[in-house]
């Protein structure tokens, strides 16, 4: 359908408008949107605009008289006028100043993030050469970040950059244990039990130390001998986690974290609440960051699809109450997830609060807005904005690919009332 064009005099509340103007020349939240008030009909008329666009399909009324195609030029628009300082301006101005603040946030949590993926590295290097220092240091920093999550009154959970360092071999103890901290969380379980579940998140792969670089690293599906030696980490892991003189408890986990509780799983063929409800937990959050982060990067799915396909396809092989509970607190839309807006708008999940999944804040693309001063959008505040779909990166236009910059791997880390130093006590 063409775009058509409403003079100022013909604005009415209901008309789905879109502003030729630069972000920062106007009042408004964005430059395209359902008018609500009279209030702001009398600020676009102060604009110092002749005519607007509106769209139709978007609008709820029609304007009070015929509406003429938008011409190819715009030429024939005034200048804007100095945007007076109004309460829409002002509201404006404080939501810049929200958005400068998130930024920070973000830059904060992510220098956290590395921090913890660096100290995660140093443990693991030297978990053998000097091992009760190393499970001495992986327990403290397990005991830090169940102190700060599970004492956090709202959890915030952010979606991390690419760019966090040489750490990414780390990154998936590293996101293992956070959902599964996430899930702890919602479970309510006691903190000393929330730190076992956190040391044997954090350890959950150490077996795999002793199967060769050749299977850890094959690109093709594995021979029945291979998948039976990749399949032997768990047992490995556990044997390790004895010398280490880990609980039982995490030994235990560590053994168990790949069955499933349909029986389908392995080394034991364990089902249902045959499976220690810590390994239950492990499990999920295992299986959903190997969906989003796999060896091949090209099979990898968006945090939607594999929330979505361990929902609809693979729901029998997870404890349903758990699973539940993941995905109430990722929400239907995790960080990470690239959407399109009610507002025709497309943006890319960037923090969920798990007290409000289903209100996520939101980066969209605005291609009057550098990219370094994205807009960021909370859904909580935009009651008339809401999210319609999930769309895949090969969906969306190259240019907005690369400003919303959806990430290749897809990593996880908290902000809580408390956070965790920036810098790591441990490394």
């Amino acid at each position: 359908m063409d775009e058509l064009t409403v003079t100022m005099d013909q604005l009415r509340v209901g008309l789905y408008v879109e502003l030729d103007l630069k972000w920062f020349e106007h009042p408004f939240a964005f430059s395209r949107f359902k008018i609500k008030s009279e209030e702001q009909i009398g600020v676009l008329r102060s604009l110092g605009l002749r005519q607007v666009r509106y769209k139709p399909e978007l609008s709820d009324v029609a304007p009070p008289e015929s509406a003429v195609p938008l011409p190819e030029a715009t030429a024939t628009q005034a200048a804007p006028a100095a945007i007076p300082d109004s309460p829409a301006l002002q509201a404006k101005r404080a939501m810049m100043a929200q958005m400068q603040q998130r930024r920070d946030d973000a830059e904060r949590v992510e220098r956290a993030f590395t921090s913890t993926a660096r100290a995660i590295r140093e443990i693991e290097k030297n978990l053998f050469s000097r091992p009760e220092e190393s499970v001495g240091q992986a327990t403290a920093l397990v005991t830090q970040i169940t102190d700060s999550i599970l004492s956090a009154p709202e959890l915030a959970i952010h979606v991390m950059g690419d760019t966090a360092g040489n750490e990414e071999l780390y990154f998936h103890s590293l996101n293992v244990t956070m959902l599964s901290m996430m899930i702890a969380r919602e479970v309510g379980l006691p903190p000393e039990v929330a730190t076992v579940l956190g040391l044997g998140a954090l350890l959950h792969d150490v077996g795999r130390k002793n199967i060769p670089d050749k299977i850890l690293t094959k690109p093709d599906a594995y021979t029945t001998a291979e998948q039976n030696l990749y399949e032997m980490h768990a047992q490995y892991g556990a044997e390790m986690a004895q010398r280490l003189q880990c609980l039982p408890a995490v030994s235990a986990l560590i053994h168990d974290h790949h069955e499933l509780f349909d029986g389908s799983g392995y080394p034991r063929k364990l089902k249902g609440e045959g499976i220690g409800v810590l390994a239950r937990i492990v499990t999920i959050a295992n299986y959903y960051d190997e969906l989003c982060n796999p060896f091949n990067l090209a099979h990898a799915l968006t945090p939607h699809e594999a929330l979505s396909m361990m929902f609809a396809k693979h729901r029998a092989k997870f404890d349903p109450r758990l699973l539940q509970m993941f995905i109430r607190c990722l929400g239907v839309y995790p960080p990470g997830t690239v959407v399109q807006l009610s507002n025709g708008m497309t943006g890319m999940v960037a923090t969920v609060n798990t007290e409000r999944p289903m209100k996520p804040m939101l980066v969209v693309y605005d291609r009057d807005v550098p990219r370094l001063e994205a807009l960021m959008v909370d859904l909580e505040r935009e009651t008339d904005l809401n999210i319609v779909k999930a769309l895949r990166p090969s969906q969306v236009p190259m240019e907005v690919y690369v400003y919303l910059s959806p990430r290749k791997r897809i990593s996880y880390y908290f902000d809580a009332s408390k956070p965790l130093p920036e810098t790591a006590a441990l490394a």
